[in-house]
């Protein structure tokens, strides 16, 4: 992959995409960042800075990478790399703004009319579920229909998402036997080496220790990272318990 990258031929931006792509399973964001800076339109620079930025709890930066990504896909007429943005947009802010995300998975779905993309569809659904974190409205239900679509579609990663979603929700409720039993499903995907990170996450969510220091090179470091998302979980349980 890096010397078709290096040969600067026409399959080289999907080189150097998936070079990125890489790094961040691999949680090596620096060189991920790095990699992802030199993509450009070719090698849709902004959905990969989108999904690299918001596992860092940076919300706010990801939904707008997303959002120019959506926009020059408008520009070049690419509804399916149109249609992938503007989900992901809906999934960041669902941890956020849950008004805002019903708006942002309203455009998403008005997008992914006539279109065959299961992998997007699927995270429509998953930013459905970071919406509602924390409410009473079928959550784990509607996690477990989820779940076996995504079997079905044989997409593990969109798996390790969902399990991501749920650990909010718990986080948010602070039922610590759910957080404990899809902690341990994530560490023991975690063994694979890719996306051991989500891991992590989960703990920091949960304001949890982690049993071994992590090997993921975060981009502000594991402490800020750690705040961040402890952060999106205090306050939706502010959110909640004002009513909003």
């Amino acid at each position: 992959m890096q010397r078709v990258a290096d040969g600067g031929g026409r399959l080289a931006p999907a080189a150097r995409r998936g070079l990125a792509h890489l790094a961040r399973l691999a949680g090596d964001f620096p060189a991920a960042l790095a990699a992802a800076e030199t993509l450009g339109w070719p090698g849709r620079q902004n959905r990969v800075l989108g999904d690299l930025w918001w596992v860092q709890g940076v919300m706010t930066r990801a939904a707008a990478a997303y959002e120019a990504a959506r926009t020059e896909a408008e520009q070049h007429a690419i509804a399916g790399e149109r249609a992938t943005a503007q989900a992901q947009r809906a999934f960041v802010l669902a941890f956020t703004d849950p008004g805002r995300a019903d708006d942002e998975l309203d455009v998403a779905q008005q997008l992914l009319t006539g279109l065959d993309l299961r992998a997007t569809t699927l995270t429509t659904r998953i930013a459905a579920l970071v919406r509602d974190a924390g409410t009473d409205r079928d959550v784990e239900d509607r996690a477990r229909l989820l779940r076996t679509d995504i079997d079905v579609a044989g997409l593990t990663s969109a798996d390790t998402v969902l399990d991501l979603a749920l650990c909010f929700h718990h986080a948010v409720r602070d039922n610590r036997p759910a957080l404990a039993a899809i902690i341990a499903r994530l560490r023991e995907r975690a063994h694979t080496g890719d996306y051991a990170y989500y891991a992590d996450i989960t703990h920091y969510m949960a304001g949890l220790p982690l049993p071994a220091p992590s090997p993921a090179q975060w981009l502000d470091g594991e402490q800020e990272t750690r705040a961040r998302w402890r952060t999106l979980v205090i306050t939706r349980r502010d959110q909640l318990s004002s009513g909003h």
